[in-house]
């Protein structure tokens, strides 16, 4: 519509609305109508004052031919303006809505969630700062974490906050507080920097959680596993790590192996309940020892203790081994119905290092040398290493060995070899004997009986054992049903008595989907003997898990007949030597029988080893032996490599294979 200039004559007056009454007439705001003046829609004529008129003629007809018209588009409009105000009502409802749960989700956390100001003290706690803190979130506004810090933690939160600002973030950062009711926490924080527009820094927020728990639970766990479980004394992998760290540094020390002498005897004639209250008692002598001596006492064998001597020189070494020889003589133990042990003794090697060993290994093959001269010396006494004596080559085979089992371990470099047991009557094998091999010096395969010794006193034979079921294993899931033969392995006493070695061991079989029943564990008399109580629990172990347990080289030890009805097992292998001199010695002849018989009564079965020659195997038969293992059915071969040979039922005088 155009619009027109005004003037300020009556007539024009006359005949014109002012915008009020323009606004009533047409029903709209006079905003609006403003506006429309302003896009040209509607244009107002103007007074020298500068008032908005409108004609009233054209005003009377917009009124008549467009009074729905305008009303319609008010009414679009005003319905425009509700939705949009419903709109935003709606909007702000679930903004309203939204912060209601983020507060609900914030306030009754069990994580912390907290905020600061740029120096780290805080600005907003949620309410689980009470559980962490033992206080109130409005009683913490302007304190901070490191108000609270336990004594130690001081370096690793410095650290902390200087990553913080260095990084900007910093994720799992535990440190230890100690709470207002005086309660220690260990507490996982979750950080981040806050900044303003030109990158300084406003504050730091996060979450934090109460990890006690897992903490405590972490470090029980790495207790136990570096802890002897009868004494609570460390044990040889803590000594491990603690040589290593010192060797690092260019620390000097020693070590003195204490190896009680006759240990064995007092097992035998006290029990074995009496010689681990001894072990205990003895525990508690020698740490005071160690203490007196700012030493620090280990456990790494049965009858074996070891006192670290870090800083010390040789005449404190030798000092020190007096004292604890002293210790040891004026030990007396008093058990039920008035006896008493008494009278000990035991024998010590000193090594110094470096100077006896620059490396763990060296330094305990060295130790271990000087204490097998005091054995060997009379027992009761003390030897340094002394890298010049008689026992110089003893000490560099087993440190020679030392090194070929550790790169053996560490290489996987280990072979099996196998020789059947079977059955004398038709040559059915009955089981396979597994053996151990890792090469020598020279690159060639050497027998376990050459290095088994080391191991078990250095504490490599859990390792190799596991390794070797490892494998076995294997061999057998590999082969399936072309593998129809159980395979016997031997274990170490170290093994046997080690609860978390015969765990890996049951979690092994358990996840190789071989059956059980398709194993067989042997354990030597020696072992057995060694720890009654722990051969009879994991005879036990393996047979639930359906393996069959064998007592091997049985007869080297009569005190095992005394025991034997304690162990469950499955078959008795008599020792080779028996079986090789069957032919000229009356007793041993009676020996096999009498086991043979006794075998019977106990329903237990009879492998007799070593057999040779056709007349061993025949004598055997009059003994009445059933199973037989040895070279004349088929030599140690590689596992798998081919099948046992028949055995023939006949006799003769030869050699056999």
């Amino acid at each position: 519509m155009n619009g027109f200039f005004a003037t300020d004559s009556m007539s024009d007056f006359e005949h014109s609305y002012t915008i009020e009454q323009t606004a009533q007439l047409l029903g709209i705001s006079p905003q609006k109508l403003r506006r429309w003046d302003e896009q040209g829609v509607l244009t107002a004529l103007r007074t020298e004052g500068g008032h908005r008129r409108y004609p009233k003629e054209l005003v009377d007809r917009l009124v008549q031919a467009n009074a729905g018209a305008l009303s319609d588009m008010a009414s679009l409009e005003l319905a425009s303006v509700k939705r949009s105000l419903d709109e935003k009502r709606r909007i702000i409802q679930l903004l309203i809505e939204s912060e209601g749960r983020y507060r609900d989700l914030v306030e009754t956390s069990h994580d912390l969630i907290w905020q600061t100001d740029a120096e780290g003290r805080f600005t907003y706690l949620n309410a689980a700062a009470y559980d962490i803190f033992g206080l109130a979130p409005s009683d913490l506004i302007g304190r901070c974490f490191f108000s609270f810090e336990a004594n130690g933690s001081h370096v690793p939160n410095r650290r902390f906050l200087s990553t913080l600002r260095r990084h900007g973030e910093v994720q799992n950062h535990v440190t230890h507080l100690t709470t207002a009711r005086g309660e220690d926490r260990w507490i996982g924080i979750n950080a981040r920097v806050t900044r303003d527009d030109n990158g300084g820094m406003l504050g730091i927020r996060g979450t934090a959680r109460d990890v006690t728990q897992q903490h405590l639970a972490i470090r029980r766990a790495e207790h136990v596993a570096m802890h002897d479980a009868l004494t609570d004394l460390p044990n040889r992998h803590a000594l491990q790590h603690q040589i290593e760290s010192a060797l690092q540094i260019s620390q000097v020390g020693g070590l003195l192996l204490v190896d009680m002498d006759h240990f064995k005897r007092i097992n035998a004639v006290f029990g074995h309940g009496a010689a681990e209250q001894l072990v205990v008692g003895l525990a508690g002598v020698l740490r005071s020892v160690a203490r007196n001596r700012n030493g620090e006492l280990y456990r790494i064998g049965e009858d074996q203790f070891l006192l670290h001597l870090p800083e010390a020189l040789r005449d404190d070494a030798q000092n020190a081994a007096s004292a604890v020889l002293d210790a040891v003589q004026n030990y007396r133990l008093e058990l039920a119905h008035n006896r008493v042990v008494s009278n000990l003794t035991a024998s010590i090697g000193i090594a110094m290092y470096p100077f006896h060993g620059a490396d763990w290994l060296s330094l305990l093959a060295a130790v271990d040398s000087a204490t097998h001269q005091a054995k060997d010396d009379g027992r009761n006494r003390v030897a340094m290493f002394n890298p010049a004596s008689d026992a110089l080559r003893s000490t560099h085979r087993r440190t020679h060995w030392t090194r070929l089992i550790a790169d053996a371990l560490e290489l996987d470099e280990i072979s099996l070899s196998m020789q059947p047991a079977v059955q004398i009557r038709n040559g059915a094998v009955l089981h396979h004997e597994i053996f151990l091999r890792i090469r020598n010096e020279h690159g060639r395969w050497a027998d376990s009986a050459q290095f088994m010794a080391t191991a078990e006193s250095l504490g490599f034979a859990p390792a190799l054992d596991q390794r070797v079921v490892s494998r076995v294993l294997t061999h057998m899931h590999e082969h399936g049903s072309g593998w129809r033969q159980p395979c016997a392995v031997n274990v170490s006493a170290a093994s046997i008595a080690d609860p978390n070695w015969i765990r890996e061991l049951a979690d092994m079989i358990r996840s190789s989907e071989v059956a059980g029943e398709r194993l067989v564990f042997e354990i030597s008399e020696r072992a057995a003997m060694e720890n009654i109580d722990a051969t009879a629990a994991f005879i036990s172990q393996v047979r639930n898990l359906g393996a069959r347990a064998a007592l091997d080289d049985f007869g080297t030890g009569f005190s095992s007949f005394y025991y034997l009805r304690h162990f469950e097992v499955d078959y008795l292998k008599i020792s080779g030597a028996f079986t090789q001199t069957l032919d000229d010695d009356q007793e041993s002849r009676a020996f096999v029988r009498a086991v043979n018989g006794l075998a019977r009564d106990l329903k237990r079965q009879v492998i007799a080893k070593g057999v040779e020659s056709a007349l061993q195997l025949q004598l055997l038969r009059e003994a009445g032996a059933l199973y037989a293992q040895g070279r004349y059915f088929q030599p140690v071969t590689a596992l798998g490599a081919v099948e046992p040979l028949q055995v023939s039922t006949g006799t003769d005088n030869g050699t056999g294979n």
